[in-house]
């Protein structure tokens, strides 16, 4: 009997690591917009935060003509209390924002600008961009701000020009104390006026089934106090309670000694992009949304932290989970369902999917089984029809691993659905992937597994963007037919980190790589594109197992008009497929999408396409020849 596969079965993993969120996805271009930033510090167990509400803004031309000072009276609200205070000492002088490396629009793109200010008396305001030499490219009209109430202002810039690593500068036209808070600035192209266009129109791209967010070690926090909290980033934007991202001390503890500071102490979460946006993107690619819930526990890995489960705390993080649902899908006569319908979507998410924990495992201080067990229990007494994510650890060589399908396994075979699926995590080697090509063969039938987190880990002795090499993506592509063909236990996969930011990295290999003008996608990223988007609904029995002495690996799929049939030549011989051998095979027209080139080579900012997906037409019989270091897709009319 064919075996079916799941809609949707590749999608996305995302979580806001290498800036991939508030400078890089989310389309804000400012940093610390809101004067309530923190510097991080520390090290495992041993973490904390200083203030820094100036981090990212500077006096405009000099110290001399301006005095910015933060303050906590009389606040916009009591969320993010912290404000800037400048005092104008001579006309024109104003203050400028970091942008990580400035200001970039491409002609004709345009920025909307927004800020809440209050002044003693009427004073003009103008958003100017400045070139790095002090040129002014664009700037806004004057704004007159008189009143001595907090007051949202609105504006707009259009840039005849591309704009370069510009200076966002806020000019006041006379002398006076004026008060800032909450500033935004968002490209016009912005899709629904939050996301990146370049960046979602590659994640649109892929076509994904689905998107598990936000997170990663991010929904545990290393400490619990950073852990995610969804109900801190529903409602207006400005009342969202800044976050410090856990990534921030990312190194900080390493085998030469813990040190204080890393290299980006000042990774914040503005939560511009919460829970809501988040089902705004999934429904706007087309994807399942798959939101982590935390279980009442920190990153395991950097901290021992806990909410006892038999205390009346830990009922707070199972009660979340089931807001969440009534969130998402709730009626708008429900109180959560009611907050959703008031930010503007009055209609269900339909979720359908949710993860139990993020990357946990048991030990003799961390019941996580236990854990497991009340949120679904709670769960599926009120919403039956949610399906269930559970954890087997961090990896899939320990005992974490081991005990956790000693536990799940007899539990999905009594109840299949306890755990729709059991999520499954590894970063490896790419012998480690041609080796386990076939680790699911042997995975009982009722076991149903998430393959949440996995890439090929090579070449660590490149800089970081060098990584993601062809090579990698062959094992990748490789390791993956495996997947396909065991579609009956494997329900779903995303390949993980999604984003970086060309410079600020804490993790690599990355899917997709950009700097504040471009975006370009991996190798893998390609290897990504041919699963999500040429496989079929029901898998093709063929065995071409054979082949994989000389590291060739074929899976076939089809749905109701195409056949599918990738070819991975990872070898360094030409290899001849007989096409006879797949029934329901037809020679003729065909399309062919192919990658190649050297094991070595990368994209970059400057070839951004240099190992992709080329589509061609062929004319097809019942041979086809595999080229060494090719990935292939055949596709065919049934």
């Amino acid at each position: 009997m064919s075996k079916t596969i799941s809609k949707g079965m590749f999608g996305l993993f995302f979580e806001d690591i290498n800036y991939g969120l508030d400078g890089g996805l989310h389309a804000e271009m400012l940093e610390n917009r809101s004067f309530d930033f923190l510097e991080c510090h520390g090290h495992k167990s041993n973490y904390y935060q200083v203030e820094a509400p100036l981090y990212g803004w500077s006096a405009y031309p000099s110290a001399s003509d301006i005095e910015l000072t933060a303050s906590k009276e009389n606040p916009l609200n009591d969320v993010n209390p912290s404000h800037l205070v400048a005092d104008v000492k001579k006309d024109g002088a104003g203050f400028t924002n970091k942008a990580y490396e400035g200001i970039f629009l491409k002609k004709g793109v345009g920025a909307d600008i927004s800020f809440y200010a209050k002044a003693d008396k009427e004073t003009s305001v103008f958003i100017k961009i400045f070139s790095e030499d002090g040129k002014e490219l664009v700037s806004s009209d004057e704004i007159k701000v008189s009143s001595a109430d907090w007051t949202k202002y609105t504006t707009e810039l259009i840039n005849n020009e591309d704009i370069k690593a510009g200076k966002f500068t806020v000019v006041m036209g006379n002398c006076g104390v004026i008060s800032f808070d909450q500033f935004r600035a968002y490209p016009k192209d912005a899709v629904l006026g939050l996301f990146r266009k370049d960046l979602v129109e590659l994640l649109k791209d892929l076509k994904p089934g689905f998107m598990r967010f936000p997170g990663g070690c991010v929904v545990e926090g290393n400490e619990l106090t950073n852990r995610y909290q969804w109900k801190l980033t529903v409602g207006p934007s400005e009342e969202r309670k800044a976050n410090w991202n856990r990534w921030a001390v990312h190194g900080n503890d390493n085998d030469h000694g813990n040190k204080d500071m890393g290299d980006f102490p000042y990774y914040n979460q503005t939560l511009g992009i919460g829970y809501y946006e988040y089902f705004l993107l999934c429904e706007y690619l087309g994807c399942e949304p798959l939101p982590v819930q935390n279980v009442g526990l920190a990153c395991q890995y950097q901290s021992d932290q806990l909410v006892e489960s038999s205390s009346p705390e830990f009922n707070e993080f199972v009660q979340d989970a089931l807001d969440l649902i009534e969130f998402a899908n709730g009626d708008v006569s429900t109180k959560w369902g009611a907050v959703r319908a008031k930010m503007g979507h009055p209609e269900s998410f339909n979720l359908k999917l949710i993860g139990i924990g993020n990357e946990q495992w048991e030990t003799d201080k961390v019941d996580f089984f236990h854990r497991y067990d009340v949120f679904e229990k709670a769960i599926h007494d009120k919403y039956p029809e949610i399906k269930c994510c559970g954890s087997a650890g961090p990896d899939v060589t320990s005992d974490h691993y081991r005990d956790a399908w000693n536990h799940f396994s007899p539990k999905m075979k009594a109840d299949p659905n306890y755990s729709y699926a059991v999520d499954e995590h590894y970063y490896v080697s790419d012998e480690w992937m041609y080796n386990n090509v076939h680790m699911y063969d042997a995975y009982d039938k009722h076991k149903k597994v998430f393959a949440g987190e996995y890439a090929c880990h090579i070449n660590p002795d490149r800089v970081p963007e060098k990584r993601n090499s062809f090579g990698a993506a062959l094992a990748e592509a490789a390791f993956m037919t495996g997947l396909e063909k065991n579609c009956d236990v494997v329900l779903m996969a995303s390949y993980a980190p999604l984003f970086a930011r060309l410079k600020f990295t804490q993790w690599q290999p990355d899917l997709i790589w950009f700097d504040a003008s471009s975006a370009y996608g991996s190798p893998s990223y390609y290897v990504q594109k041919i699963y999500s988007r040429f496989t079929g609904t029901e898998l093709v029995d063929v065995d071409f197992n054979d082949l994989e002495k000389d590291r060739v690996y074929v899976t076939v799929s089809k749905d109701s008009e195409k056949m599918y049939i990738k070819v991975i030549n990872a070898g360094n011989a030409d290899v001849e497929l007989n096409l006879a051998a797949i029934s329901g095979y037809h020679k003729g027209a065909s399309k062919i999408y192919k990658m190649e080139g050297d094991v070595d080579d990368c994209n970059s900012i400057e070839e951004p396409t240099k190992v992709s997906l080329v589509e061609e037409d062929a004319e097809l019989g019942f041979n086809y020849i595999s080229k060494p270091n090719t990935i292939s897709v055949i596709v065919s009319d049934i």
